[in-house]
């Protein structure tokens, strides 16, 4: 690790440069306060320890040296001197791990307005601090539009790859990932004859159908956003993977269930219906998690494949989740109904 006060600020035409370790460019002349300080003595250490070049928030750490709080420094003057360190500061932290890049602190940036980020490692052990400072307008309009192009993913192409492109090249790069969509249609139509007669059987779950499917696609979109903006911070591994799913898994779990009982609730008022309805809340309740599960997984399977991967995510968790859904939603009514 480079122990090191910044001057120069980050050239934002050069890859190289935004694709560089974070850690060669934290900053170390940074006071330590022990959480145990009272805030009389916090201030006389940071008079002895200085304050480096540019200090906007000071930084609390435990006796294991594991960040826990952060004070802002208007707080730390307005207080009181025997007023303890751990009743001012705050502990919604908001870091940068030290396997990241300089992009990804472009983007935190960006995305969260402050004007320093700790660096800490696997620990919670603080390794430096990066400022605004190291990065002029320029970098953080960079770091902006990569952000955008997340958004493009979710629909199958991204920016750089249809820029300059003649209207020919644009139709050859975005067609076939609507051939996914046309796809899944194809197969969601096909599962419906199949199903025809369960539907007029109980013509409520006709109604509720597109409602379903809606559910689904929203839920997998969301967590498919969620693993993008993860992967930014680099390849997680299986255990980071697993850990992602178990996090995103149990939510939209509860996801499902709040919004099975109240789709379910919903068509058990509306046509008095009991057995449809518990189609409907049950069904909704399953795919939800299901749709949770593949739009964290399908772009976290394309990204270990390749880091262009990710451009067909879009497409594919959609498809997927449609499929899925039906499948669920039509298997269900058919055991519950008989």
């Amino acid at each position: 690790m480079e122990n090191s006060n910044i001057h120069n600020t980050i050239d934002p035409n050069s890859v190289d440069n935004l694709n560089e370790p974070i850690l060669k460019y934290i900053r170390t002349d940074f006071p330590r306060i022990n959480v145990t300080l009272t805030v009389e003595g916090a201030l006389r250490v940071i008079r002895y320890q200085g304050i480096g070049e540019r200090i906007v928030y000071f930084y609390v750490l435990d006796n294991e040296e594991r960040l826990v709080g952060i004070i802002p420094t208007r707080k730390l003057l307005t207080s009181m001197p025997s007023v303890p360190v751990r009743e001012i500061m705050s502990t919604d932290i908001i870091s940068l791990p030290y396997t990241a890049k300089v992009l990804d602190a472009c983007e935190m940036f960006v995305r969260h307005k402050l004007l320093a980020f700790p660096v800490i490692d696997e620990g919670g052990h603080i390794c430096g601090v990066i400022d605004a400072g190291l990065f002029t307008d320029e970098t953080l309009s960079f770091a902006e539009r990569h952000h955008f192009d997340d958004v493009f993913q979710i629909i199958g192409f991204g920016i750089s790859q249809i820029k300059g492109k003649s209207p020919i090249g644009i139709f050859k790069y975005r067609f076939p990932w609507l051939l996914a969509t046309m796809t899944s249609g194809t197969i969601c139509a096909l599962l419906t004859g199949m199903y025809e007669a369960t539907l007029a059987q109980t013509l409520v779950l006709a109604f509720f159908m597109t409602l379903v499917l809606a559910l689904g696609e929203s839920v997998s979109i969301q967590s498919m956003t969620v693993a993008l903006q993860n992967l930014h911070m680099g390849n997680p591994g299986l255990s980071g993977y697993f850990g992602w799913l178990k996090t995103e898994g149990m939510a939209t779990a509860l996801l499902g269930i709040a919004c099975g009982v109240m789709v379910g609730m919903i068509a058990l008022l509306w046509r008095g219906d009991a057995a449809a309805a518990v189609v409907i809340g049950s069904s909704i309740s399953l795919t939800v998690f299901a749709a949770g599960i593949i739009g964290m997984s399908v772009p976290t399977l394309l990204h270990s494949i390749h880091e262009e991967s990710k451009i067909a995510s879009g497409p594919i968790t959609l498809a997927m989740a449609d499929i899925f859904t039906l499948v669920v939603y039509f298997n269900v009514a058919a055991m519950v109904l008989g």
